[in-house]
């Protein structure tokens, strides 16, 4: 695979695009500033697509368009089917606040400048290199800036291209967040969920007795942070968040908490989805037993928030080598990856797919103090050029 990644690097076209990327640097930064000022939090990222739409057309991608859950489209290329998909998320974790962006010499600061402004900013140069370079492909590559890939958001745009049956790209690429090292083959799965406790509820000196539904939630969140886990595969679980009650001197007639669960192999996952259920409805239990007699009994719900598949990409699969390869070409140390991105889904369905940083370096994310620096900006470009052009060239890289 080195051998193929040098070839390319000698081809003419590529050595422009290249040299074109170098050139825009400043370019790819100012559009990056400029995408992460429009506010795009998760199920609300219609004027954020709108923009890149705009930009897709701009810079001459084909068959331009916005899907039915706002996931927008562009093609480069000839040929029928998807080919090789080039993703990135249009999505931030933060509200929709107007964003400011700070500069500090060589450093610029913003909520979500790097998650996922880096991404956007990287696929449309990367987009208007092939077109101004006239870059040469054996398959189409297709172009998507999804929805939804963050928190809540449940990977929806993803979901929503491989509901599609006929959508089977050969290989797909996610561009998420700044770097140009990590090669994110393995897919971490999740389940997300809500505990929610209720109760007669009561004055908290006259009806002291009656089941407490603050009680079973703490019982229950004991008894989460007493679980033993899997040191391989990797796994976490998490009570992220918490609530309920009325008054300082009210037993609440509701309590709720939230998890995460997550884990790398699919099996794993389940058997922590099973051992939660099992701890919950046990705190229930423990409660309503010591609760007065002829007092309401507490009720549990249980709601799923979210669930994003696990697997992975074998790293013996020409994407994942032709990723190792392409980083070291642009000189940094290939460091393989576990991570939830738009990748799950196709990694899920057996599609060959992988994440990968987009250039330069960054730091706080999904914090508001996140932070960019263009450090050796375009070789995250250059190595997804590489990557999109290698795939194409080895037989072995399709489905």
């Amino acid at each position: 695979m080195d051998d193929l990644i040098g070839s390319l690097l000698g081809r003419a076209d590529v050595a422009a695009a290249r040299s074109w990327l170098e050139a825009h640097d400043e370019a790819t930064v100012e559009t990056q500033l400029a995408v992460t000022a429009i506010p795009a939090p998760t199920g609300d990222e219609v004027q954020r697509g709108a923009w890149v739409a705009n930009r897709f057309t701009d810079v001459g991608l084909e068959e331009v368009h916005v899907d039915a859950v706002g996931n927008v489209w562009g093609c480069y290329g000839i040929g029928s089917g998807a080919g090789i998909v080039i993703a990135a998320h249009l999505d931030t974790v933060f509200d929709n606040r107007a964003v400011r962006v700070q500069k500090d010499g060589p450093r610029v600061s913003a909520p979500g400048i790097g998650d996922n402004g880096r991404g956007l900013a990287a696929m449309l140069s990367l987009a208007e290199a092939l077109i101004e370079c006239g870059v040469e492909t054996r398959r189409p590559i297709t172009f998507v800036a999804t929805v939804g890939e963050e928190g809540q958001g449940d990977l929806r745009g993803a979901k929503h291209l491989f509901a599609d049956r006929t959508f089977r790209p050969d290989v797909f690429i996610a561009l998420d967040g700044p770097g140009v090292d990590r090669i994110v083959h393995r897919a971490t799965g999740s389940r997300r969920l809500r505990a929610t406790w209720t109760g007669p509820g009561g004055h908290s000196w006259a009806a002291y007795g009656v089941a407490n539904p603050a009680h079973a939630a703490g019982t229950a969140v004991a008894a989460i942070s007493a679980m033993s886990l899997p040191s391989e595969p990797r796994a976490s679980l998490s009570v992220v968040r918490l609530g309920g009650g009325q008054a300082i001197n009210t037993i609440p007639v509701e309590a709720w908490i939230e998890i995460d669960l997550r884990a790398e192999d699919e099996s794993v996952l389940e058997a922590l989805d099973a051992d939660v259920g099992i701890v919950l409805k046990r705190s229930v239990e423990s409660e309503n037993q010591r609760r007065l007699a002829g007092t309401a009994p507490l009720q549990l719900r249980i709601e799923p928030l979210g669930s994003r598949p696990s697997g992975a990409t074998s790293v013996e699969h020409p994407l994942i080598q032709a990723c190792v390869a392409a980083t070291r070409a642009v000189g940094a140390t290939p460091t393989l990856a576990a991570a939830s991105t738009d990748a799950n889904i196709p990694i899920s369905l057996g599609i060959p797919a992988v994440a990968r940083g987009a250039g330069g370096r960054g730091g706080d994310a999904h914090l508001l103090t996140e932070w960019y620096e263009n450090v050796n900006g375009p070789a995250g470009i250059v190595r997804a050029l590489l990557v999109a052009l290698a795939v194409q060239a080895d037989e072995q890289a399709s489905g």
